[in-house]
């Protein structure tokens, strides 16, 4: 995949909202850190806007998405939170401007959407990382890893081993983003390619029956049979049923793909965790 431009002091980033609504205050802590961080901070036009659960209407919210991705002085694009709303501005958004001259767009949860859409449409890399509303509560940890990973520096992680990991060694581009994403956007010009490819998943607040019919999903249109390997992320406050499923999601996961071969790593830091590793 082409890669954008590292970022450098002095570089100017946008933060939009591509779903649900958000305030200043609850963007002023991560506001603050890329100050310090020596980025000028431009925000979109109608990112405070409201629409309902929105962060403004589907028009407004293209609109400053369109704007930042057009905009050749901003050198990068951090969502300002997720929820839901990012597949009801993907196809009203013109990506030619942005792949004469790509930059980096950042977030995870909902914005999914738009690492999926841009890796298999313009084969050029994202960054799955935290966003502004969570910088209040993130680790240091996870504030480092976004920063190193702006700037260029290289990314080197070391994390317990899980019971559940199926060793070996694994080198691909890194795909993915949270399941739930994934699995909806099958069958869309948005749906990945895996094959040859190293995937992660992680997901929040999900039912394990629901984790399972997911996996299924993905299975069934074989976006598990050719991987590289497979990474799984936090898999958070995960519910069940009166009638207990029986199984976690990590063994749920495991089970999916268990007639492949590849590796499989569970428990890495990233998704709705305070550590979200970039």
């Amino acid at each position: 995949m082409e890669k954008p431009r590292y970022l450098r002091k002095g570089d100017k980033i946008a933060i939009v909202a591509t779903a649900r609504k958000v305030s200043l205050a609850e963007l002023q802590p991560a506001i603050e850190v890329f100050n310090n961080w020596g980025f000028e901070v431009i925000l979109g036009k109608n990112l405070l806007n409201e629409d309902d659960q929105f962060s403004g209407t589907t028009t407004q919210r293209v609109q400053d998405l369109q704007q930042a991705l057009d905009d050749n002085t901003i050198k990068a694009i951090f969502c300002a939170r997720g929820g839901y709303g990012t597949v009801k501005i993907i196809d009203g958004l013109d990506f030619s401007e942005f792949q004469k001259h790509p930059k980096w767009i950042v977030g995870y949860s909902d914005v999914t959407v738009l690492h999926n859409h841009i890796n298999q449409n313009f084969n050029i890399q994202t960054l799955h990382a935290t966003m502004p509303i969570n910088f209040s509560t993130n680790s240091v940890e996870s504030l480092q890893s976004l920063k190193n990973a702006l700037f260029g520096e290289k990314l080197s992680y070391q994390f317990d081993t899980h019971l559940l990991n199926r060793k070996g060694e694994a080198a691909g581009e890194l795909v993915g983003g949270n399941l739930s994403i994934i699995y909806s956007l099958t069958g869309s010009v948005s749906q990945l390619d895996t094959k040859n490819k190293i995937l992660f998943i992680e997901d929040l607040d999900e039912y394990l029956y629901h984790i399972d019919r997911m996996m299924m999903n993905l299975k069934r249109v074989g976006m598990l049979k050719n991987l590289s390997g497979l990474i799984v992320g936090g898999m958070t406050a995960m519910k069940d049923n009166t009638i207990p499923y029986g199984k976690t999601a990590e063994e749920i996961i495991l089970d999916a793909v268990k007639e492949y071969d590849y590796p499989v790593c569970f428990g890495f830091e990233a998704g709705h965790i305070s550590t979200n590793l970039a």
